[in-house]
């Protein structure tokens, strides 16, 4: 393991680079450019907001961060996760030339995605201070964990995936479906309130997505610290994550390059 490791950071200016890259694509040519960062999650919050407001009998200046901070999350989980499971299939020529540990090929997605995350978080951070100023305080350093937390979450699961999708092409069709039904029993768009009064507690109290948004919502929506629990759950699903990406690699490392 610290072998491996040692062979990702051996070829850290290899995977920065591919980083930055896909950050250079991702705007080139784009009138709005990184502002595009700003403008997809701002607007399609707009348009959740104004159904979901009415239909939830909620006020749309503060309905509309809890959405925000949903949406932006959300897009990054399933940008890295879908993009994992064809990170080695699309980067099949350098895998062929090169010895690098294929999880920098993950990597590249997760740190990229950070970055656009990075800049998503803008629109809510101004936002929130526009319409609740009273949640301002040291409380919001807490939400800025988000960042490595979710990092280390998404990396080992998209590197399952992809070890995985090289061998069943299927999977990332699959991906879609599977994904669906995470964010239909996830308080992405609803509010908890929603699970709780339907007795559906268990998805909020047990499911790891549900405390990963806390880390966020609790500093920034209500001006409160996450509580223990959120914190233990995101690093349990962390070191499950790892250890199971850790195995798969094992055993199916070597065998990536004949599936591609």
């Amino acid at each position: 393991m610290n072998e491996y490791l040692e062979g990702i950071w051996a070829a850290r200016y290899f995977w920065v680079h591919l980083a930055m890259s896909d950050l250079r694509g991702r705007w080139r040519r784009s009138f709005f450019g990184v502002l595009w960062s700003l403008i997809q999650p701002l607007g399609l919050t707009v348009l959740i907001s104004i159904v979901f407001s009415n239909i939830f009998n909620s006020a749309i200046s503060e309905y509309a961060p809890y959405i925000l901070s949903g949406v932006i999350i959300w897009e990054y989980i399933v940008f890295n996760v879908s993009g994992g499971a064809l990170a080695f299939v699309q980067a099949d020529a350098y895998i062929k030339q090169t010895r690098h540990p294929l999880a920098i090929y993950t990597l590249r997605n997760v740190i990229s995605g950070l970055v656009v995350l990075a800049m998503a978080s803008i629109s809510l951070v101004g936002w929130v201070l526009v319409v609740m100023p009273q949640n301002f305080g040291w409380a919001w350093l807490a939400a800025l964990t988000i960042f490595p937390i979710i990092g280390m979450i998404v990396w080992p699961w998209a590197t399952i995936m992809a070890y995985f999708s090289a061998r069943f092409r299927d999977l990332p069709h699959a991906l879609g479906l599977i994904l669906q039904a995470v964010w239909f029993v996830s308080p992405i768009y609803f509010e908890t309130s929603v699970f709780r009064k339907g007795n559906l507690h268990v998805l909020l109290d047990y499911n790891p997505l549900y405390h990963l948004l806390q880390i966020v919502r609790a500093p920034l929506l209500h001006g409160e610290w996450p509580v223990a629990a959120n914190y233990l759950w995101c690093f349990g699903t962390i070191a499950v994550l790892t250890m199971i990406a850790a195995l798969v690699g094992r055993s199916a490392e070597r065998r990536v390059i004949f599936y591609l």
